[in-house]
């Protein structure tokens, strides 16, 4: 192959393009090798594509080179999870699964089967999934990471407009008066969508950019206000806003009279918010309180984005609803350059909810408590009626108390690493070591999960296998592939379809392509909130497009054949009953576990600029992890001096479920009283850093996302001769993996 092959870079959720080459001149001559003289292959940013226009930060950059490092290469098998695994072939494989399913299945019932994916899917792999698990097998029990990632924004849309799905597109980053952004660094975090909207405050001296976080990140140093407010009080800034925009006379009556329901409830709340008690709870100033209310009345295009730091909470249904009242309140939904817009955290999270990848939903943002939606699945995957159940299956921390309690007897988990990201690590890694039988699906090995797990099945991963995913502006882009999958390694939607095949489910599993994985999928969005029934691979082969894209769309001669800038409830009608958004008025309750005299910090993770997530893919690479070696504690000068720590000092963090070494740097970029740690390093890349150890598992109760975010934490300095060489800063490289020194 010589041509350069468009996909899209499978990191966060603003889904950029890229273009990859393959490694050798003309000539035949590698033109780069990594550490092991694998050649890398080339990546650039794909300049037609529109929501990234050429851009591409360090982790696409060097996304090819991790493709060859540590793979898993063949399905390994162990009986028990203190011996050794052994190879085995694919057939083996297949059949120990299906095997052990009937078995489940005629003994327990379906619901002991339990499945865990990941925004990290292709759509067609998430697809695939649930017609197995939820059509054929009759089980609920799909969840994703997506749950610790999105489940609250989807949850808070549902709330206020009827349905999922962010009704902005990145054009409106460029065309606000005043972008409010909540609970993201979205600078590290999602850089490219970031890049977008600072050129356009640089060039534009009368917009205003408002950051909302506990800590002064790259994206508050960028802000024209810094709103450093205490974790937990987001509701608390909200409702305050809203409480000055009704004094002032900053709301859109024939709006809110014409296009909304709930609003005397939702002000009724409002006197309770003053200016005074709202900033002494969040601990700000007023006038800068009042700046924030000024900012939001006196533009004329007000543009949200929020990200894990809302997200991640027990009130995290809550939060987003709150702040979309704020737009219904201003009138600032369905026009250009306003709206509220959730930032997703993985390349296809939305992809995942489109196809019905969590436990509650179906393919076509259709809800499995709905008798007719399940009608309509149950007809369209030519399975009984009756066959879906009608109640929501586990969510994956449901899944962790099934194992507790004996009543999950077979775990599926695919291309996602919960031995690190699932919240309460050392009950969750107790919980796994109880399942009898756990299948983990994943490109590479080892990671922390392949500990818990008795057969590993190689997965295709980026550039092996070709299909859709959807960014956070509803853009569809075909991640063709560009090689053949290395050693024994298969596409995820194959691994599930073979399965179904062999349990029986032959007609409905007769895919022979993605392509036509995805064709049947697309049928079954049509007229759902997120039509995608004209499109197909033939067709975004010529370029992304972006939803609803109908079938109209498709035969309509005089219709613009690929297009994006769509935005959703332009004619102010929602896809509620009633046609009409709905205010949700909330009083804050603030954290789950706020400080006590025994904790007294409240800790919050997240991601760096370099890494994602878990460093399963970015550990690998040798500029990614050489750009952040170690993990460390970020905490304010004035609580360092109280426990006589200075910055590089180690520092023991504990929670009421475990403890952490990590070295101090103290920074006046972290509010005092809240105290910041990384996600990334689990325990194969540093010793005791696991931030997860600290976290709870208590969470939203309408999203069921857990509060991730925020929990009470204690700091102790720790004697420098206490301090063992081989800690947190060492990594623990297995000895199997030389690759992985970095």
């Amino acid at each position: 192959m010589t041509e350069c092959t468009k996909t899209l870079c499978p990191y966060c959720g603003v889904g950029c393009g890229l273009e990859v080459s393959p490694p050798a001149r003309p000539g035949g001559k590698a033109t780069h090798r990594d550490s092991q003289g694998n050649p890398i292959w080339q990546v650039r940013g794909d300049r037609t594509h529109p929501s990234s226009q050429g851009m591409v930060c360090v982790k696409g950059a060097t996304v090819s080179e991790s493709l060859d490092k540590d793979r898993l290469k063949y399905p390994m098998w162990r009986d028990s999870l203190n011996q050794p695994f052994r190879r085995i072939s694919w057939d083996d494989a297949l059949n120990r699964i299906v095997d052990r399913i009937q078995t489940i299945r005629r003994h327990r019932g379906p619901d002991a089967i339990c499945m865990y994916g990941s925004g990290q899917f292709q759509t067609e792999d998430y697809y695939v999934a649930q017609k197995l698990m939820k059509g054929c097998l009759g089980t609920n029990n799909f969840d994703a990471n997506s749950r610790l990632c999105m489940s609250s924004a989807v949850a808070g849309y549902l709330q206020s407009f009827g349905s999922d799905g962010p009704p902005c597109c990145y054009d409106d980053l460029e065309l606000t008066d005043c972008a409010v952004l909540v609970g993201t660094n979205a600078a590290e975090c999602h850089p490219i969508a970031f890049n977008r909207l600072r050129k356009h405050h640089k060039r534009n001296p009368h917009v205003k950019m408002i950051v909302v976080d506990p800590r002064r990140t790259a994206t508050a140093e960028a802000a024209d206000l810094h709103l450093a407010i205490r974790p937990g009080t987001d509701i608390d800034l909200f409702n305050g806003i809203a409480h000055l925009l009704l004094r002032w006379g900053y709301f859109d009556t024939a709006f809110i009279d014409e296009c909304t329901n709930g609003f005397s409830k939702y002000t009724s709340l409002l006197p309770h918010y003053s200016p005074d008690r709202v900033a002494q709870h969040c601990g700000i100033g007023v006038g800068d309180l009042e700046t924030a209310a000024r900012y939001w009345g006196e533009a004329k295009r007000v543009l949200s984005l929020w990200s894990m730091g809302m997200n991640q909470s027990s009130e995290g249904t809550a939060k987003v609803s709150t702040l979309i009242n704020l737009h219904l309140m201003t009138g600032m939904v369905g026009k250009p350059g306003a709206g509220p817009f959730s930032l997703t955290g993985q390349p296809n999270a939305m992809g995942g909810r489109e196809a019905g990848g969590l436990s509650h939903l179906l393919p076509g943002y259709r809800s499995v408590k709905n008798p007719q939606h399940r009608a309509e699945v149950e007809q369209a995957w030519g399975v009984p009626r009756g066959q879906i159940s009608p109640q929501p299956g586990r969510d994956v921390w449901r899944m962790i108390t099934g194992l507790e309690q004996g009543e999950v007897e077979l775990l599926w988990i695919a291309a996602t690493n919960p031995a690190v990201s699932m919240p309460d690590l050392q009950r969750t890694k107790a919980a796994l070591r109880q399942s009898p039988f756990t299948v983990y699906q994943d490109a590479y090995y080892p990671t922390e999960t392949t500990e818990y797990a008795h057969l590993l099945l190689p997965a295709a991963q980026w550039g092996e296998k070709t299909g859709t995913m959807t960014n956070s502006e509803r853009v569809v882009t075909l991640c063709s592939k560009f090689r053949d999958p290395l050693w024994d390694a298969r596409a995820d939607w194959a691994i599930f379809a073979e399965v179904g095949r062999r349990l029986g489910f032959v007609e409905q599993f007769n895919f022979a392509s993605s392509a036509e994985v995805h064709a049947e999928f697309v049928r079954l969005t049509r007229d759902r909130p997120c039509d995608m029934s004209g499109m197909s691979h033939d067709r975004l082969r010529h370029g992304p497009m972006q939803w609803p894209y109908t079938q109209a769309d498709a035969e309509n001669p005089d219709a613009k054949a690929y297009t994006t800038g769509k935005r959703l409830y332009t004619d102010w009608r929602f896809h509620t009953p009633d046609g009409r958004a709905h205010f949700v008025a909330y009083p804050s309750k603030g954290l789950a576990e706020p400080p006590d005299p025994n904790y007294p910090f409240v800790l919050t993770i997240g991601r760096l600029y370099g890494h994602w997530h878990t460093q399963t893919r970015t550990g690998r690479i040798e500029k990614t992890a050489k750009m952040y070696p170690n993990p460390f504690l970020e905490i304010h000068p004035r609580d360092a001096e109280k426990l006589g720590i200075a910055d590089g000092d180690w520092a023991e963090v504990r929670s009421r479920r475990g403890s952490i070494r990590v070295p101090a740097s103290v920074t006046k970029n972290i509010a005092p009283g809240t105290v910041f740690v990384p996600m990334h390093w689990g325990a194969l890349w540093a010793d005791n850093a696991e931030a997860n150890a600290l976290t709870h598992p208590e969470a939203c109760p309408s999203s069921l996302q857990p509060e991730l975010k925020a929990c009470a934490v204690q700091i102790l300095k720790v004697p420098p001769s206490t301090v063992s060489e081989s800690a947190a800063i060492a990594q623990v490289i297995p000895e199997a993996n030389p690759a992985m020194h970095v």
